[in-house]
């Protein structure tokens, strides 16, 4: 038991580290998506000269942004710089785009400049320092690179190939729909970032690349499942998750923070099977039409779904998240009514769910040692002259941390509060910021980032009593 706990804190770490390299760099796949849509020869607008644009921006761009965001996690500037430099070779090294190789050596790289200079920085003479920093990276880089050209590249290009040939497979035997019977309970337990930012985008980037669209890119980002179960709870929940369900529903279809209905599903675990019919509803919608999108579309809005659609696959994509909608809230319906009573307070899911995000990684561990100097002190407390900059973290800073800080927008605007209240990574945490608040188990990272700004721990991103604290506190 305490293996699988171990392999699953893994995997979930893993998903984590995937969501920190492609989550800050979504608006450039967006600019990438956007003129592809637009001006290639199939787009609404074609154009030969600006479509030019598209075969170096998924050749070179995307993948270098991800290797350095990727080094940048593990080892700041120094390691985005290495990482991004040590692609070049994975890049050069295969004749498909190389997401999955930068994804690879871009914290590869970062690691290794980190323990190269605990080992030597610490030796080297005064006025040396910046001779060192210099020819240090560009060794490392230039080696690395060296290595994924004749050795990683190639290797994640076959494996990408491999991966591909399987999905066309699946495709072709009509089997796709099920993939949804991993994906949606992968998405409730925070393991799909793995399967999404490892497998289906970089596959449906590689098939839009050549068909102009993919439907692997609405595998995971189809918002019907999930508006199909905060619907039926809007009608056939009771107390708390019936009334807070519309709002979710809003803001998981029009807002694509699919993590807001995860609780839901928690809270009643059966409702699994309604986004897993859902899924392959959905799925198999879309294959009947022919339906694909031209890049992925982040956060999974139906916004972003539309704006991402292929020209010729309109009717398809929409037809697609209604059936998935129509099957889930069916299906969540009959659940619901039969059930005798509610599994659970939603609040208690809520805090389940942020359990299972895999926070006692033994990275985190580290962290957590490092910051148990700063729960020694006294807790830093502002005074509202002080307070400019409120800050919501979370592992990506896009789910969670998106609809606490909405929440707390929300409050502030009611009583005339004028403070800057935004969401980040808990990597992004920004050094000027006054106030961070973060779920209970990732405050001491928080800590660990930011010691500086005063910290507050909830227990529940969506319902708090410490945001009514704090808006008493700055108001009078």
């Amino acid at each position: 038991m305490a293996e699988k706990k171990g392999m699953k804190a893994k995997v979930q770490s893993f998903g984590s580290y995937l969501s920190g390299m492609v989550m800050p760099n979504i608006s450039a796949f967006i600019a990438w998506g956007l003129i592809t849509a637009l001006f290639i020869p199939d787009g609404w607008l074609p154009n030969e000269h600006l479509a030019t644009l598209n075969g170096p921006m998924i050749t070179y761009l995307l993948p270098l942004l991800i290797a350095f965001s990727g080094g940048r996690m593990v080892y700041d500037l120094r390691g985005g710089v290495v990482g991004a430099t040590a692609a070049m070779g994975v890049i050069v090294g295969a004749d498909v785009p190389m997401f999955l190789g930068a994804m690879i050596m871009g914290p590869l790289a970062g690691y290794l400049m980190k323990i190269i200079d605990k080992l030597f920085q610490n030796r080297i003479r005064q006025g040396f320092e910046m001779l060192y920093n210099n020819f240090s990276a560009g060794i490392l880089g230039a080696l690395l690179a060296m290595l994924g050209l004749w050795g990683i590249g190639p290797t994640v290009g076959w494996l990408t190939n491999v991966l591909a040939a399987g999905v066309e497979i699946i495709i072709e035997a009509g089997m796709l729909p099920l993939a949804n019977i991993i994906i949606e309970p992968a998405k409730v337990l925070f393991l799909n970032n793995a399967i999404n930012h490892g497998i289906l985008s970089p596959l449906g980037l590689e098939q839009s690349s050549e068909a102009g669209k993919s439907i692997l890119f609405l595998l995971e980002a189809n918002p019907g499942p999930g508006l199909g179960i905060l619907l039926a709870f809007s009608f056939f929940g009771k107390g708390a998750s019936k009334s807070s369900a519309p709002g979710a529903a809003i803001i998981q279809f029009l807002g694509g923070i699919h993590e807001i209905y995860f609780p839901y599903v928690l809270m009643k675990p059966s409702l699994i099977f309604a986004a897993i019919a859902g899924g392959i509803s959905g799925v198999f919608t879309l294959q009947l039409f022919h339906a694909g999108l031209v890049a992925a579309a982040s956060p999974g809005s139906i916004i972003a779904v539309l704006a991402m659609t292929a020209k010729d696959s309109y009717l398809g994509v929409i037809l697609g998240v209604f059936v998935a909608c129509a099957v889930s809230f069916a299906v969540s319906a009959l659940i619901l009514k039969t059930s005798k009573d509610e599994a659970g307070d939603l609040s208690d899911a809520s805090e389940k769910m942020q359990e299972m995000k895999g926070k006692k990684s033994s990275v985190v561990g580290v962290l957590e040692q490092a910051a148990a100097e700063h729960d020694k002190a006294k807790s830093i407390t502002k005074k509202k002259e002080e307070i400019h900059k409120i800050v919501f973290a979370c592992d990506a800073g896009m789910g969670s941390s998106a609809m606490g800080a909405s929440l707390l927008k929300n409050k502030f605007k009611k009583n005339n509060i004028d403070i800057l209240v935004t969401n980040k990574a808990i990597n992004e945490i920004p050094d000027d910021a006054d106030i961070v608040i973060t779920h209970k188990d990732l405050t001491d990272r928080a800590k660990a980032k930011l010691p500086s700004a005063e910290h507050i721990s909830v227990d529940n991103f969506l319902n708090s009593p410490k945001y009514d604290e704090l808006v008493d506190r700055l108001k009078n």
